[in-house]
């Protein structure tokens, strides 16, 4: 089995998405008004700074200011975007998380524990990354259907993996396992 990846590796898979779609909107400035719904959201879920520093981004600037101030989380961030516009092979491959339950079990634990709190930001996070997988088709699919059960505490793994292949089981196991160590904290 692979190793569980680095936080700063699940911080990018969980937003791989929005750090691919900073990155080609500063190449094409007609992907703005989409980019801006998903700031908009961002920022009225607790993300200010982060998105404070993405509109500066998006206006040009590169510099170093950028990172002070911020968060493990947003440094990551704003480090991959700025990378990512410097060397686009970088960027964060956003199926990673989708393929790879290694990548993808830390971060999906992480964000359902959270929300599981009550955390906003947290849940709206595991939304669009639900909303994100319902359009992946298979086990995927089935996976975002799930989502709110293990929100609502559901842990039992022939439950959650009806229907499924073996990846899909896989997956959710590997879920259920790191949701088992988060609550042990």
């Amino acid at each position: 089995m692979s190793p569980t990846p680095s936080k700063q590796e699940q911080i990018l898979q969980v937003h791989a998405s929005l750090i691919n779609m900073v990155v080609e909107t500063t190449h094409n400035v007609q992907l703005r008004p989409q980019l801006s719904q998903v700031l908009k959201s961002s920022a009225d879920n607790g993300w200010q700074n982060l998105v404070l520093r993405i509109y500066k981004i998006l206006e040009g600037d590169r510099s170093e200011k950028l990172m002070k101030n911020l968060d493990e989380e947003d440094a990551v961030i704003i480090e991959a975007i700025l990378t990512g516009i410097q060397n686009p092979s970088t960027l964060p491959d956003p199926e990673k998380a989708q393929s790879n339950p290694t990548m993808a079990a830390p971060g999906i634990a992480h964000m359902v524990n959270q929300a599981s709190t009550g955390n906003t930001q947290a849940l709206t996070l595991v939304s669009h990354m639900a909303e994100q997988m319902s359009h992946a088709g298979g086990d995927m699919t089935l996976l975002s259907a799930i989502i709110k059960n293990l929100i609502d505490g559901e842990r039992d793994p022939e439950v959650l993996s009806k229907g499924m292949g073996a990846q899909g089981e896989s997956l959710v196991n590997s879920i259920l396992e790191e949701l088992g160590k988060l609550q042990l904290h």
